[in-house]
């Protein structure tokens, strides 16, 4: 709720949508560089082999080629996946002695016009040797699967495990369940793209990109070159989209750069929409076998969990999410017992990686799911068995099982805010009519209860700082970088309402590795809490030295100075003030200073919480399935996530929104395909299936409020939290519709075909 006075807690329109009302923002592929080549990259078009050679001789003599670079041209070290894993398991940066998935990059063509470079593309003869392809990770675990990397002796790129494997002893009922999380495409609006400069800074290189994390591209692109961080700037302009794949290093983008280093020349590439399906990670592709031992009351004993996930052709962060799954494992509920492991695999498919909610999203689906499956074999109300199973206030703060550090919570409230909102009683009334009835459209009614984690795994430090300009004008800066959040007005409002400066007169600096010392960028749902704090705290420095000042050259106690529109005055007596013009003016000069302070009035911090955030929530889904068709409608989705004190409600909504329909997504329509031989046979849009508003209904979001004391806006993060909570709560209810013929389960998505071979097979 909005406090007295106080801009934060209000619904401020966001800063950021002028521009992309009017098509004003400049993205990736708008920008004009003068004398620019582009690059087109040769990809392979089989999922395993050996590389026998690439003949790029052809290439060389078509019209505006630059330059052909393959093998060991550009004198490339091999790109490291994720410090965790076996250098073993290195990707070389042009595809070496194999290709290991459709994709894999074999050569690069510059040329003067993207035509000319796809042009010369075509020239380029590839002989490779066709070797067994494995796809899945189970497969790929299994005795006798083809290796991808021979040198590492198995196709095991990562493992886990912990807690305590009598987990299950003393329980009276067992429930198993098997949760496919499948596998996605973060499909952002806008394609992965760069554009390398040479020359600047310092004769270095100017990287402007679409990424979520400036500071690490600006690391990743000076250490593989060979050059210092201070001679590499990384720029983002508007970035369409992210989603966690855009968090993440490219070969692409390293290729690129290198290629304008030794050209000296400007270099750009744009993906593809196939491109973007091919290259840009994957998220999801986990197999989640949970059982959960109870009590015959409902009362859950212990909780044992066995994960295969698959890591892609060349492991990644993707290998490491299950460490995220592992954290969450123990969920909302009180589970005395718990043991958790898993397994990550290499496959002959494109390489996954963080995508909304990374690991979270599947811990939530496999407790979700096998919650309502135990629901149905205890006979239990679902809504009743997470009630009496829910860690309750008096428990916080609190260590799971699993070593997650949960900060606050109140899932009760959630739970019983969701059930109230969404008249749970009347819909039960109504399935059961519809029942009854025998009709045809039956209705499904979906549960989940879930927390999820924020600013995890050491990422609750972030950068921020606040300098007062000479014309009273307030720059914050910040290390995160925003990709359609929200971020500019968020930070604008936590200025504003520090120092009293209106929000136009504050400038918001961002995504640019010159301007902002350092960042570890916009992913885990973190920046609020962290960035946001960090300019908050910075602001407050400032406002205390500017009120200080005033106080001196006011001759009034600091105690009676208070912010005022666009000033600072003594209490009572508006007419003695200084603007913030006056004051940045006053700082610099020696003279006007009172004793022992320093000139100016900036400030700049690392903002550390000291860990995670945990939000949470409860979401109930309502669907129509067509017993004829197999066709699922989602009727309602109700949403309630508490995500620490709000900000900005209309921010907030925002992201419940759009979390919401990517959760829908993967319930009901999204699922990335390979046949038999690696083929992607979904890497096109009209293959691809993503809903757009016309197959979601309007969501009804709310929010309940628990502060966490990690930071002083008492803020969680929620970008990811509708993806979290919606996806079991659709499933669960896609199932509940059927539960009624002996239908237990229904893989995702959801599909038409599945839901009526479900039907089929009961029948």
């Amino acid at each position: 709720m909005a406090s007295s006075g106080s801009i934060l807690g209000n619904s401020v329109l966001r800063r950021e949508d002028p521009e992309l009302l009017v098509g004003t923002g400049k993205y990736t592929d708008d920008l004009q560089v003068t004398d620019a080549l582009h690059i087109h990259f040769v990809r392979s078009n089989v999922a395993h082999g050996n590389l026998r050679s690439v003949d790029t001789s052809g290439a060389l003599t078509m019209p505006g080629v630059v330059a052909v670079y393959s093998g060991t041209d550009l004198g490339l070290a091999d790109f490291q996946g994720f410090p965790m894993l076996s250098p073993l398991l290195n990707r070389p940066v042009f595809a070496r002695g194999k290709v290991r998935f459709v994709g894999d990059v074999v050569a690069a063509i510059v040329a003067e016009t993207k035509a000319q470079a796809q042009d010369a593309a075509e020239q380029v003869v590839v002989d490779i040797e066709l070797l067994p392809v494995v796809t899945d990770a189970e497969s790929a675990l299994a005795d006798g699967a083809p290796i991808l990397f021979d040198e590492n002796g198995s196709n095991l790129a990562f493992q886990t495990a912990l807690g305590d494997e009598t987990a299950l002893e003393g329980a009276e009922v067992v429930v198993s369940g098997r949760v496919v999380s499948q596998r996605l495409a973060g499909v952002p609006m806008e394609p992965n793209g760069i554009v390398v400069v040479p020359g600047e800074p310092n004769g270095g290189l100017t990287c402007w990109t679409s990424t979520q994390a400036p500071h690490a591209i600006r690391s990743a692109i000076a250490g593989l070159l060979g050059m210092a961080e201070s001679d590499v700037r990384v720029v983002c302009p508007m970035v369409g989209g992210g989603f966690g794949p855009k968090a993440a290093m490219y070969v692409e983008f390293l290729i690129t750069a290198a290629a304008a280093k030794a050209l000296n020349r400007a270099v750009g590439w744009t993906e593809t929409r196939s491109e973007n399906l091919l290259s840009l990670v994957h998220g999801r592709d986990m197999v989640l076998n949970c059982q959960i031992g109870f009590t015959k009351a409902g009362k859950i004993v212990g909780l044992k969990a066995d994960v295969v996930s698959d890591g892609g052709a060349y492991p990644g962060i993707g290998a490491f999410l299950v460490i995220g799954t592992q954290t969450m494992a123990q969920g909302t509920y009180r589970v005395p017992k718990l043991h958790f492991q898993a397994r990550c695999a290499v496959t002959n498919t494109t390489t996954t990686g963080a995508y909304r909610g990374a690991g979270r999203p599947e811990a939530t689906q496999m407790l979700e799911r096998t919650m309502d499956m135990a629901a149905d074999e205890l006979g239990i109300d679902p809504a009743e068995l997470r009630r009496m199973n829910l860690l309750q206030p008096e428990d916080f703060p609190m260590v799971t099982q699993t070593g997650a550090a949960y900060d606050s919570g109140d899932y009760l409230r959630s739970l019983d805010l969701a059930l109230e909102k969404a008249d749970y009683t009347g819909l039960l009334a109504q399935q059961a009519k519809r029942r009854a009835e025998k009709s045809t459209k039956m209705l499904g009614i979906g549960l989940s209860t879930y927390v999820e984690i924020t600013a995890p795994f050491g990422l609750h430090v972030e950068y921020g700082a606040v300098e007062v300009e000479d014309d009273g004008t307030v720059v914050a800066k910040a290390g995160t970088s925003g990709h359609g959040q929200g971020h500019e007005t968020a930070f604008s409002m936590l200025v504003s309402d520090v120092m009293g400066v209106p929000m136009d007169q504050v400038k918001f600096v961002q995504s640019d590795t010159d301007l902002v010392p350092r960042g570890a960028g916009t992913m885990g749902s973190r920046s609020l809490q962290t960035a946001g704090s960090a300019v908050y705290t910075a602001a407050g420095v400032v406002m205390d030295k500017a009120r200080t000042l005033a106080a001196h050259l006011l001759e009034a106690n600091v105690d009676d100075i208070v912010k005022g529109d666009g000033v600072l005055h003594v209490v009572g007596s508006p007419s003695q003030s200084l603007t913030w013009a006056e004051l940045a003016s006053a700082a610099k000069d020696r003279s006007k200073l009172p004793e022992g302070m320093e000139p100016g009035l900036s400030h700049e911090l690392d903002f550390d919480g000291q860990n995670a955030t945990f939000p949470f929530g409860a979401h109930v889904a309502v669907v129509e399935v067509d017993s004829e068709t197999g066709k699922v409608q989602l009727l309602r989705h109700v949403a309630v996530d508490d995500c620490g004190k709000i900000l900005n409600p209309m921010l907030v909504k925002g992201q419940q929104h759009g979390g919401i329909a990517q959760g829908a997504a993967q319930a009901l329509f999204e699922w990335v395909q390979y046949d038999e031989s690696g083929n992607p046979i979904t890497a096109t849009l009209v293959d691809y299936s993503i809903p757009s508003a016309a197959e979601l209904p309007s969501f009804e979001t709310y929010n309940t409020e628990t502060p966490t004391p990690r930071n002083p806006l008492g803020a969680k993060g929620i970008g990811e939290s509708g993806t979290i909570g919606s996806t079991p709560a659709i499933q669960n209810a896609v199932v509940d519709a059927l539960s009624h013929l002996g239908v237990r389960h229904i893989d995702m998505p959801t599909t038409p075909e599945r839901v009526w071979k479900a039907i089929a097979a009961v029948a």
